[in-house]
């Protein structure tokens, strides 16, 4: 009995300490120029797999883009621009299904449903006006649901609901959709356009942020009714917002500046900015992940910039994943890994 007690002691632990088989978190990063991802585990913070998308028979330009995964590890999803594809792999890296979808860009999901929502991609001119719904268990495309605006991009849901926001481009608009009764509000925001580039959800699902590429803004919306989100607080941050990322406790947003070179870390009870992290490997910041410990914020960068003007050998330097230290605010690693890395996605949300 005392022998058995030890053993389920020790298999919590484990559980607890993420490194069960079913919690062990992996960052996923579309490496978007060169057609594959890096896989890191955030237990050694290490490359442990790159999946190379053109031995899956997929083209050069296939242009993974954004990724997304299960809490438990059991698949992730990324979404292809150039093959107009959205891919499902297992645990163990392998491609088990795919659906067509005209250019997709972000994704997002609720852990508790079967539904995949997916936006299109920034880099569209001229996309259709909608966004899909797939059945993540078996990737059938369900839906394109309708927009009342043109390049819609941003895009989030409330978990546990049926609410998803999704955001233009082109106009200073977003539509909460109600994906089971059709109920919709289009929201109109006033000045110039935001260029919103992605949202957040607060872990308490009461509040969403949206960064704001062309005003260099963050956007706090009160979404405790999410038919008609309501903007309570507008932060000026430094150029060009990318994906925010919330904090486990609800306590701070971290996003990178693409245009400065930057991670900002916002406070959010304060609504100000709380840090502004620069160094080595910051160059063009894209995406933006957490360690379900919270210890840990991992930054991809394009580095797709020529450094100067007799540099023509910039765009065939490999992109960076930078690794910080979200208590000292420090970077404590920087990992080279495919060419323009652009969106990350991890388990263990």
């Amino acid at each position: 009995m005392r022998a058995l007690l030890i053993a389920c002691l020790t298999l919590l632990l484990t559980i607890i300490s993420g490194e069960g088989y079913g919690q062990t978190q992996n960052i996923y990063v579309c490496n978007q120029g060169s057609a594959t991802v890096s896989i890191i585990s955030t237990k050694t913070n290490e490359i442990t797999a790159t999946v190379d998308l053109k031995k899956l028979g997929f083209s050069a330009n296939a242009k993974p883009h954004y990724a997304i995964a299960e809490p438990d590890g059991s698949f992730w999803y990324i979404t292809m621009i150039g093959e107009n594809k959205v891919l499902k792999f297992n645990r163990d890296n392998e491609l088990v299904a795919s659906t067509e979808f005209e250019v997709p860009g972000l994704m997002t999901m609720d852990p508790n449903s079967d539904l995949l929502y997916v936006g299109r991609s920034m880099s569209a001119v001229n996309p259709p006006q909608s966004f899909g719904i797939i059945r993540r268990s078996d990737m059938e495309l369900l839906q394109e649901v309708d927009l009342f605006f043109g390049r819609p991009h941003a895009i989030a849901t409330i978990p546990e609901t049926n609410w998803v926001f999704i955001a233009s481009l082109s106009s200073n608009q977003f539509l909460s959709v109600n994906t089971e009764t059709e109920e919709l509000d289009l929201k109109d925001l006033d000045g110039m356009n935001n260029v919103i580039v992605n949202f957040a959800i607060s872990p308490d699902k009461k509040t969403m942020v949206a960064t704001g590429q062309v005003t260099g803004k963050l956007l706090v919306f009160d979404i405790t009714d999410p038919a008609s989100p309501q903007l309570t607080e507008t932060i000026s941050v430094n150029a060009e917002p990318w994906h925010p990322v919330y904090s486990a406790d609800g306590m701070y947003v971290y996003f990178a500046n693409k245009g400065a070179n930057s991670v900002t870390v916002v406070d959010m009870e304060a609504k100000k900015v709380d840090a502004v992290i620069e160094g080595k490997g910051l160059a063009q910041p894209h995406g933006a992940g957490l360690s379900a410990d919270g210890k840990y914020l991992y930054i991809s960068n394009n580095n797709m910039k020529m450094s100067d003007m007799n540099d023509h050998s910039s765009h065939g330097k490999p992109g960076t994943l930078v690794i910080i230290d979200t208590k000292t605010r420090e970077i404590v690693k920087v990992l080279e890994i495919g060419m323009n890395p652009t969106g990350l996605g991890t388990n263990v949300q």
